[in-house]
């Protein structure tokens, strides 16, 4: 008996050497989603270390698309069904971006009668990269400027911004200038566009206008 339970320590000792090893995020959890264990490659998906997750719910830490797929696996849990189970989830990396790809929840016990555990292994499907926000003072644009952002946004030439602020064609020309340097616009079409963005211009409100001043 003393030699059986050695070598279950031994080779217990060994997988957890092994689930600490490998690249994929991976998790130990109870039936009812509660981490028990969680290896660096999943602690780290988390901006945290492994002992930090222990008695996390999983599904805070991970977004399921759909409930429904999880009151779907919940159920079957609860009938004892050993399947394996799926869920696609989202979440926010620790650098900001959001996310997204599949959790694999597999029912695991010594034996059919006991409750099971669920190792939970993750799959990093993609990200998306949050837009970088404006620099303080970047959406602070004079009353020149924003008439002309206004007056582009109607459909109005050059020309006709010109004379609609008393400027010469080539003031006109050196404001939108500036402007599309300070915003990184490559056209005047993406320069609108971002004038509605920052707030320069009133969304929903035909002829485009700025904003009153504060």
């Amino acid at each position: 008996m003393d030699q059986a339970r050695q070598e279950a320590v031994t080779w217990r000792n060994r997988a957890l050497l092994l689930f600490d090893r490998v690249a994929m995020p991976v998790a130990v959890c109870d039936v009812y989603g509660a981490v028990l264990l969680a290896n660096p490659a999943m602690a780290a998906e988390c901006g945290t270390t492994p002992g930090r997750l222990r008695g996390r719910d999983v599904l805070d830490l991970f977004s399921p698309r759909e409930a429904t797929q999880v009151e779907r696996i919940a159920q079957a849990l609860r009938l004892r069904h050993r399947s394996r189970y799926q869920v696609s989830v989202r979440w926010r990396a620790p650098g900001g971006a959001e996310r997204y790809g599949e959790l694999t929840a597999d029912p695991v016990s010594d034996t059919v009668e006991d409750t099971p555990a669920l190792l939970v292994m993750l799959r990093v499907a993609g990200e998306r990269t949050p837009s970088p926000a404006p620099p303080a003072g970047h959406a602070r644009v004079t009353p020149v400027e924003a008439r002309i952002l206004a007056l582009l946004a109607a459909g109005a030439t050059t020309a006709r911004a010109a004379r609609e602020t008393g400027l010469t064609t080539d003031g006109v020309t050196y404001h939108l200038r500036r402007l599309s340097s300070r915003w990184h616009a490559t056209n005047r079409t993406e320069l609108v566009a971002r004038a509605y963005a920052l707030g320069v211009l009133t969304p929903g409100v035909w002829p485009p206008e700025a904003p009153a001043a504060e």
